[in-house]
């Protein structure tokens, strides 16, 4: 037996693995077994009314999952799966409120990664897989995170090597009267917006489903974080090190001279590459010991709006260690 139809069989077994995607590392259990999903819950300590996304093989499986599905859907599908694209639709009669956290309404992706397709192919069905860490906290993009959050919480992971985009999917709510984004992700607005005919909304109305990551504070270290307009940052630098304090910074810009108490990691420029590595620099500048993370904020450009996104929240959750 390979690992591929090990996961398999442990999923069929109603047992938690963590699997690569292209976006972050996902915590899988079977979607159709309850007492399964529950078991994501309990691993994450995530709330019971903060629904999962189900990973299905391919968008032949969409009928399984949903029903009413609009033509701009299959649209999308064909566009952009597999790939970071999560679709809300109606959800179909059987689906688990545990799945949806009590919403008639399901999230639905193809992931693009071969270990991940290979399984889902292997298993042949649907996995709700939201992130493989403990809710709220900064996501994984290697296996070593996964062990390093969950340990034995699951009963295996799959290593597929680092994750080859680093955030989660955009989230398009399609089951209101017009589309919405309600998480922004890597996959280019333009780009949907081309399929759809029509510029999507943005976080939607007051009455849009509740999907995965989409509270205030999440992604987010134990050590307190504060994003810095890049003209101020090293004004607050230099003040927090006048302070005492142990300061850890992620910065575009160059570090200054070596100092006591400061240690810098360097950023992409690059967007994409920027997104790449974002967590797992989060992860490393909450061990080296600080008392405060500054990051240099993010240029207020669409394509930089995903990688905002996740800063913000993880600002908001910080510091609760």
């Amino acid at each position: 037996m390979n690992d591929i139809q090990r996961a398999a069989a442990l999923l069929r077994a109603g047992e938690l693995v963590g699997i690569p995607t292209e976006t972050v590392y996902g915590l899988a259990a079977d979607a159709s077994n309850p007492a399964a999903v529950a078991k994501i819950f309990a691993a994450k300590g995530r709330p019971a009314d903060h629904p999962l996304i189900v990973h299905l093989p391919d968008a032949s499986h969409l009928d399984r999952w949903a029903v009413d599905i609009p033509d701009s859907a299959r649209q999308l599908a064909a566009a952009f799966w597999p790939g970071p694209l999560t679709l809300i639709l109606k959800r179909a009669d059987g689906v688990s409120d545990v799945v949806t956290g009590g919403q008639d309404t399901v999230g639905l992706r193809v992931p693009s990664h071969p270990l991940a397709l290979e399984l889902l192919r292997e298993f042949d069905g649907g996995l709700a897989a939201p992130s493989a860490n403990r809710f709220g906290r900064i996501s994984p993009t290697t296996a070593a995170h996964v062990r390093e959050e969950l340990g034995e919480r699951v009963a295996m992971v799959l290593d597929g090597g680092p994750c080859a985009v680093g955030i989660e999917s955009t989230i398009l709510d399609l089951s209101g009267d017009a589309p919405a984004i309600l998480r922004p992700g890597m996959l280019d607005t333009d780009a949907i917006a081309r399929v759809l005919g029509r510029e999507p909304e943005f976080r939607g109305r007051e009455d849009s489903p509740r999907v995965s990551g989409s509270l205030e504070a999440h992604y987010a270290p134990r050590t307190p974080l504060r994003l810095v307009a890049s003209g101020q940052l090293l004004a607050a630098v230099q003040q927090a090190l006048a302070q005492g304090q142990r300061l850890a910074v992620l910065a575009r810009q160059p570090a200054p001279a070596a100092v006591a108490g400061l240690y810098w990691r360097s950023a992409s420029a690059d967007f994409s590459a920027y997104a790449h590595d974002l967590y797992a620099s989060l992860r490393q500048l909450d061990t080296v010991g600080a008392d405060l993370i500054l990051v240099e904020a993010p240029p207020a450009d669409e394509h930089w709006r995903a990688v905002a996104d996740r800063l913000g929240r993880s600002a908001a959750g910080s510091g609760a260690g």
